[in-house]
């Protein structure tokens, strides 16, 4: 039987790509308002998405890895701002502009941040029938403020942010975390998420059934990691779950 739904947050029940692009073109049109044609505003905010993903170079990574696990994340996306400026031939900035820069990044994402239509409705519904957990990667500097934009711990029974965890998915021991909070086994459990490496990979190492949300991601074979179910969108989740606990009912 069925107990447990285990979900992802980014790019499965919130449109993090959608809040960030409205970011980015804010960020952008900011920039070549406060700089003219000195500076490419939607270059360096493109740049700057890349990089506080994690999109590094191999001189980027060594500069700024230090930085995260001596300092903070903060401090991080604080020096990704002063160095793709001087890229841009932005110099000398001071530590107020660079502050105002990311706060208006983070305050416009946040603004924009939600759930794919029909999402929350679907929550409300799931919540019936399962014990829904949140599984979400990230640090808690991010991910934190979107948990709390869009209120998720008023739609699931647990959140789980892999920044405050020993590891993060595909690592077994935060599946097995999410096991022990809905009390329940691998084999009565299901995963949803849109990373075939971190959630679908996590998700068959412990045993639990797998959905993948493939957006518009090609499944590589090589790789070979075979999702138990896919949907195309978040929008297709509601009705594949509703089929997987109703078949799981006819045949008990």
């Amino acid at each position: 039987m069925l107990k447990a739904l285990f979900l992802d947050m980014d790019e499965t029940l919130c449109d993090t790509l959608g809040a960030n692009e409205q970011a980015k073109q804010l960020m952008g049109e900011s920039l070549q308002q406060q700089y003219g044609g000195k500076c490419d505003g939607h270059a360096f905010a493109s740049a700057y998405v890349a990089g506080i993903y994690r999109e590094w170079s191999d001189s980027q990574r060594a500069r700024y890895l230090p930085i995260i696990e001596q300092q903070s994340e903060g401090a991080f996306r604080m020096q990704l701002i002063r160095d793709l400026l001087a890229e841009q031939g932005v110099d000398d900035v001071c530590d107020e502009t660079v502050q105002t820069l990311q706060d208006k990044f983070d305050r416009d994402r946040l603004e924009a941040f939600d759930f794919y239509p029909g999402i929350k409705e679907f929550l409300a519904e799931a919540r019936k029938l399962f014990t829904l957990v949140v599984i979400t990667n990230g640090p808690e500097f991010s991910q934190t403020p979107k948990v709390e934009a869009v209120k998720l711990t008023e739609h699931v029974d647990h959140i789980i942010i892999g920044g405050q965890e020993p590891e993060q998915k595909p690592a077994r021991s935060i599946f097995d975390k999410a096991l022990k909070l809905a009390n329940c086994g691998a084999d009565e459990a299901i995963h949803v998420g849109d990373s075939l490496a971190t959630d679908i990979v996590g998700a068959h190492n412990s045993g639990i059934t797998s959905v993948w949300i493939q957006h518009q991601q090609p499944l590589d074979a090589e790789l070979g990691i075979n999702p138990h179910h896919s949907v195309l969108h978040p929008s297709e989740i509601p009705k594949l779950i509703l089929e997987l606990h109703q078949h799981e009912n006819s045949t008990k």
